[in-house]
Formats: structure tokens, C-alpha cells, sequence
């Protein structure tokens, strides 16, 4: 199969939803007060200076996602690699605005130069008690973006998703919360360890839109590592 209009598809994905699988150790402690937060799954096509990109599974070599490395100092999940995004402030007029703000906010990307492309089912965070909408978008016209403030965000820069899909690049994280140990999927590219929400998010879009090859999960690292 080959995907060469993975905009539709991502768009198609956003209509028709998706189930992330995941468990009752997922349940919110405080389900009628959640932190509500969006982020900005933003996808496009890198610059062809930068397009390295393995290309796997049909899949343009040139395509990629935005991600940022978070400041080691941050008291909720530091220095872990993220998509753009944050709390929805009541201002917002809902999760794709609130994401779109935050992403300029961090990144310096231009909102003119990318199309929302709908929403996907919340995700739970029970660590934090946040209840997270991913917003998938794509990258009309990509603008240079760099971290804003160092405060919150230290590096952002672009995947190539054949890189992420490459299986020599896929891994299992095994970490404890409590008397509670949670295994999930993650990637390990250019010595970077995508894990945990993020991780998440791209393995199942990645599996629901049919991008995804056969991967060895019994390769399993710390996020330590």
C-alpha cells in the first residue's frame, strides 16, 4: 500500500477517531475537574536540504512531525520530548485554538502556514490529572521555528517520520509509577528517547493509518537511557 496523500489520511483519521487502547490505570483521580490541554500534532514535508528520512513502509522520506525537547526544569515531565502545546485558557474558543497559541508560543511557527485538521478522543494523564486533545494539522507553508523561551522549551525541531517508523528505531519503555509498572511503545532516533504521551500518540496514529511496519517489542529501554 502506499500512502502518497498522508494529509487526507490524517484528516480521514480525525473524522473517523480512534481507540488508544489504553487501560483503567489511565482513570483520571479527579474526573470532574480535569486539566484540560490540547497539543498540535503538526505534520509536513521537510525541506529538501533536510529530507533524510528513511522512507519506510511507503511512506515519503520527506515527511515529518514537529516536536520540542521540554526544559529539564519544568516541575511536569522535564526534559522529555513533546509535541507543541499546553493548558487551554478560558480565552481559547476550544482545543485547536488552545493549541495553536501555545505552539506559536513555544515555537515561533507562523499559524498562517498550517491547517488544523480536526481533533482526536482526549487522552488521559492521570499523573497530572490532565485530559489531553491532540490536534493534527498540516504544514502548508513551514516557517522556521525555534524555542521561544528557555524557561519551558530548549530544542524544537522536525522527525522524519520514516525514521520513527524505521523498526531499528523502535523500543518499549518499562517504567514505575508507585506500586504500578506501565510498558508502552516509544522511538529512539539520533540518540533522542521519544516516550510516554507523545510516543503514544504517534504509535497508534501510526497503526490506525496503516503506517506502521513490524517492530521488535521486546527491545526495552529505561527512560533513563
Amino acid at each position: 500500500m502506499t500512502h502518497d496523500d498522508p494529509r487526507a489520511e490524517l484528516a480521514a483519521l480525525c473524522e473517523r477517531g480512534l481507540d488508544w487502547h489504553t487501560d483503567i490505570s489511565r482513570a483520571l483521580p479527579d474526573a470532574l475537574l480535569p486539566r484540560r490541554a490540547a497539543v498540535l500534532v503538526l505534520f509536513g514535508v521537510l525541506d529538501s536540504e533536510l529530507a533524510r528520512g528513511t522512507g519506510i513502509a511507503a511512506v515519503s522520506r520527506d515527511l515529518d512531525v514537529l516536536l520540542l525537547r521540554r526544559a529539564s526544569t519544568l516541575g511536569s515531565h522535564p526534559g522529555q520530548i513533546a509535541f507543541p502545546g499546553g493548558r487551554l485558557d478560558a480565552s481559547d474558543a476550544g482545543p485547536i485554538a488552545a493549541a495553536l497559541r501555545e505552539a506559536v508560543e513555544e515555537t515561533g511557527l507562523d499559524p498562517d502556514g498550517l491547517e488544523p485538521l480536526g481533533t482526536l478522543p482526549d487522552f488521559s494523564i492521570p499523573v497530572s490529572n490532565h485530559l489531553v486533545t491532540p490536534v493534527p494539522a498540516w504544514w502548508t507553508h513551514p516557517s522556521e521555528v525555534a524555542a521561544v523561551d528557555h524557561r519551558e522549551t530548549v530544542d524544537v525541531f522536525r522527525v522524519p517520520v520514516g525514521d520513527l517508523l524505521d523498526p531499528v528505531n523502535r523500543v518499549a519503555t518499562v517504567h514505575s509509577v508507585g506500586d504500578r509498572t506501565f510498558r508502552a511503545p516509544a522511538f529512539r532516533v539520533d540518540g533522542n528517547l521519544i516516550w510516554g504521551f507523545t510516543a503514544i500518540v504517534l504509535s497508534r496514529m501510526f497503526e490506525e493509518l496503516d503506517w506502521a511496519v513490524p517492530w521488535d517489542r521486546e527491545r526495552i529501554v529505561t527512560p533513563e537511557s
